[in-house]
């Protein structure tokens, strides 16, 4: 409940080694392999279930999403159609929206350079409220997430807490009466403008994709790349500005030619993951293997992104922002051990955006 989860499955796993039991069901895994085999496709190996802890959260009551989905044919389904969206092609047509934001946060952190008192959002200078009641939904989450493991404690805090915890649950019920309102009026709309939302519109009919459902998908795309994107971005900030020598002189260039800008978020990713707590998934019948180790049926496993990213096991001088060691191959650091869009058929969608930058080889 403190928000320092994956800081402690770090240090447990840096005392105990690559697998910890956490609570008596639950294995926390750090290692490159562990990510393959928990999260990858494995030949003639049955697939494991995304846990319990997806179910709920924004519009469960109406409509599941592409993260909520449990049944991973229906999960097929869904990703099928939601991949145009975030295809290629649909990006590169996106690329005049994105460049024209980035133009925006550059001039307001040479803004906050020159003491101005105007910086915040990238347009306005303040947080839009919808960004701030999707942060903290993350809170609420993870407390549903720490009562399904401690029932009895959650009985006690609930009564006594209950006005502090009913307050999240209305900008929960906010955020979703906001998104279902917005994506009504997307769909009345005949804009022509390329977002993500128009090849779902397109595909619409043929997946037969009720409103609810489209609205639980927008909620999940705002969740995912809001607060994610400025983790990284924060980071990347952070870094460059503290070690001024590391950044190339590129001049305005396409994102294509930018090798270095690839490695320069890998490393922010590694060491500040926009994700950084584990996506438990449920070991199927007939038990199986991760990273070696025997694990039986029913067990909840995963692979921790922070005790994988930053640990000595994995990365030389972990704590260290070091773009050039995704430059080449390395003899010192394992680069697979850090996942920030998980692996799989259910890794994050958006990932598409930073594969497409070339690495040096």
């Amino acid at each position: 409940m403190s928000g320092r989860q994956p800081y402690w499955q770090l240090e447990l796993h840096n005392r105990y080694g690559s697998v910890v039991r956490i609570p008596p069901n639950e294995l926390s895994f750090n290692t490159s392999s562990s990510w393959r085999d928990i999260y990858g496709v494995r030949k003639n190996v049955e697939p494991f279930i995304i846990s319990v802890f997806y179910v709920g959260g924004n519009f469960a009551a109406e409509a599941l999403s592409i993260v909520s989905e449990r049944d991973p044919k229906k999960h097929a389904e869904m990703r099928k159609y939601l991949a145009s969206a975030f295809s290629d092609r649909t990006l590169k047509s996106q690329e005049p929206l994105i460049a024209e934001t980035a133009d925006k946060l550059v001039e307001k952190l040479s803004q906050a350079g020159q003491r101005s008192r105007d910086f915040g959002g990238v347009e306005s200078g303040t947080r839009h409220f919808w960004v701030s009641i999707v942060t903290k939904s993350l809170r609420l989450g993870a407390l549903a997430d720490c009562f399904r493991r401690f029932p009895a404690l959650s009985i006690i805090i609930q009564t006594i807490f209950s006005g502090t915890i009913n307050k999240p649950m209305e900008e929960n019920r906010k955020h979703q009466k906001y998104t279902a309102d917005l994506v009504q009026r997307r769909l009345a709309s005949r804009s022509g403008r390329m977002d993500f939302l128009t090849k779902i519109i397109e595909a619409r009919a043929e997946a037969n994709m009720p409103d609810a459902q489209i609205a639980a998908h927008s909620s999940k795309f705002v969740i995912a790349g809001s607060e994610t994107t400025a983790t990284t971005l924060s980071c990347v900030t952070y870094y460059l500005l503290k070690n001024p020598d590391d950044v190339p002189s590129t001049g305005r260039a396409s994102a294509a030619q930018l090798v270095y800008l690839k490695a320069v978020a890998q490393e922010a990713m590694r060491m500040y993951s926009p994700l950084p707590f584990a996506l438990p998934r449920a070991v199927p019948r007939g038990s199986s293997t991760v990273d070696g180790h025997f694990v039986p049926e029913g067990t909840i496993i995963s692979t921790s992104p922070f005790a994988a990213s930053m640990s000595s096991s994995n990365f030389s001088n972990p704590s260290e922002f070091n773009p050039d060691r995704w430059l080449g191959p390395s003899k010192t650091d394992d680069l697979e051990a850090s996942q920030p869009f998980s692996l799989g058929s259910r890794s994050c969608m958006p990932s598409l955006m930073v594969k497409a930058l070339p690495r040096k080889e």
